[in-house]
């Protein structure tokens, strides 16, 4: 069975997004920079709101992924207070100067969240190597990487999800996400053949997820 993930930049998405079929919630504030960790409030609302899991995002700020000592501390404090929250998975990714996974970082934000299982997001899509970087990010212990393929958005990258399905040969999920529409999950589908699909389910330049687009997302989807 094909299971896909929304993400949600506010509370009222969240639970359109259980209502209308979501397997997952991905938790994030700010839209307008690609997300960031939400706030405590957030989250104990979402998980008083949801019964599917609840991934959070981990990201102190917009722009790039390379943080600063005092940033990096911010998102291991972050992940320590969040578990307490019941909540069942991370999302975060930090990259060298080069390009490169931040082995060293990474690793320590997935020892600090465990046991909970941890997605690399889309920093992956800014990586110089995306062949190397998977084996980085496998070596990180992640079990989920949200990418689009190193492209803008996930039609144009089809044939590199395809690829690192392939090379991942079921070590780490590869989750396509970015720019994820019902009107082509089913062809996107059929080139990559992945077990997760993420996408924002915001159809009318909003900041809420469109409950007709997600039940249209898991009907092609499993069709």
């Amino acid at each position: 069975m094909k299971k896909f993930e929304i993400a949600c930049f506010n509370l009222e998405s969240a639970i359109l997004a259980q209502k209308a079929g979501a397997d997952r919630v991905e938790l994030c504030a700010n839209l307008s920079v690609g997300g960031t960790t939400p706030s405590v409030e957030m989250i104990q609302k979402a998980r008083e709101h949801l019964t599917i899991d609840l991934y959070i995002m981990i990201r102190p700020r917009g722009g790039n992924f390379v943080y600063s000592e005092a940033e990096f501390n911010q998102m291991k404090s972050e992940i320590e207070s969040i578990k307490e929250l019941g909540v069942n998975g991370f999302v975060f990714g930090i990259l060298y100067e080069d390009d490169t996974i931040n082995i060293e970082q990474n690793k320590k934000l997935v020892a600090e969240a465990y046991p909970f299982p941890c997605t690399f997001h889309r920093a992956f899509d800014a990586v110089s190597n995306y062949e190397q970087a998977l084996e980085a990010v496998i070596s990180c212990g992640f079990s989920t990487i949200l990418t689009s393929g190193a492209f803008s958005n996930v039609m144009e990258g089809n044939e590199v999800l395809k690829k690192l399905v392939y090379q991942a040969k079921n070590r780490i999920e590869i989750m396509p996400g970015g720019g994820l529409r019902s009107t082509f999950i089913s062809e996107l589908n059929k080139i990559i053949g992945a077990n997760w699909y993420h996408s924002s389910a915001i159809t009318d330049g909003s900041e809420i997820a469109d409950p007709k687009e997600i039940i249209q997302l898991k009907e092609k989807l499993q069709s």
